[in-house]
């Protein structure tokens, strides 16, 4: 089994019985957007999707632009791009910054009441305009030929983190703009040689975000968290079309 693997986990567990706020993350709404099964067998019964290997480098380069920006932030200057893309904002000095892009521990987190669910999730980076409102930003990476977008129907999910943070945000008190910003990496290909150095074109795709499927989305996850009944399969879950062919296969092998 690989280190990065466990079948089965004692934590985490929802218990329908229970009075403690439960936690969800920004990760397990999209989970539960994608297939509402793999979702349940996760949170209820404790068995999650395997995950992919860690994108070390896109790490690295989340790294090296929350430092890029924090030392814009800490002057209070204009970052080129905002100047290049014409956005009228600094990035935002926030005391609760450090923990709000903490994903693993804390992030910037909402308790939903009505459901008794401790929802958060960790931002990359918050600008903020002259008029107070606050800006989500978020960072991505990535090694293609031409330009980079939000196109792709896989990037859905890019749209619903980016919507699920700006929720986040105004549910804890703040002015939040609708737009938010991508600040996308592409990995430049086109170089005529290595030489120890990755050169990455940037660009800065605003992206407008509409929060009204968050709250419904999260009322639905407690009903199906709450039931006794294994929910059906999404139709394009690769993962239960996996494991359903795969039975099939064991079941003919053992017939």
């Amino acid at each position: 089994m690989s280190s990065y693997y466990n079948p089965q986990r004692s934590r985490n567990i929802f218990d329908p019985k229970s009075h403690e706020p439960f936690t969800v993350s920004r990760s397990g709404i999209d989970l539960f957007v994608q297939c509402s099964r793999c979702f349940y067998i996760d949170k209820r019964l404790g068995t999650g999707r395997p995950p992919g290997f860690p994108f070390s480098l896109n790490s690295v380069v989340d790294a090296l632009l929350k430092k890029e920006f924090d030392i814009h932030r800490a002057a209070g200057t204009v970052h080129p791009l905002m100047k290049e893309y014409n956005i009228d904002a600094v990035p935002y000095a926030h005391k609760e910054l450090d923990a709000w892009r903490d994903s693993l521990r804390r992030g910037i987190q909402f308790l939903h009441e009505p459901t008794n669910l401790l929802v958060r999730g960790g931002v990359d980076d918050v600008w903020v305009a002259p008029t107070g409102e606050l800006i989500i930003v978020d960072y991505k990476a990535t090694a293609k030929d031409g330009e980079v977008s939000l196109d792709a129907e896989w990037q859905d999910g890019y749209k619903r983190q980016m919507e699920v943070y700006q929720w986040l945000f105004r549910k804890n008190g703040f002015k939040v703009s609708p737009t938010g910003y991508f600040v996308y990496c592409n990995g430049n290909t086109d170089a005529k040689a290595f030489d120890a150095r990755l050169e990455f074109d940037i660009k800065v795709i605003p992206y407008v975000g509409n929060t009204d499927w968050v709250e419904p989305t999260i009322v639905n996850m407690h009903k199906c968290l709450m039931s006794d009944t294994l929910p059906p399969a999404a139709d394009d879950c690769d993962y239960c079309a996996y494991y359903n062919k795969r039975a099939q296969h064991e079941k003919a092998k053992r017939g």
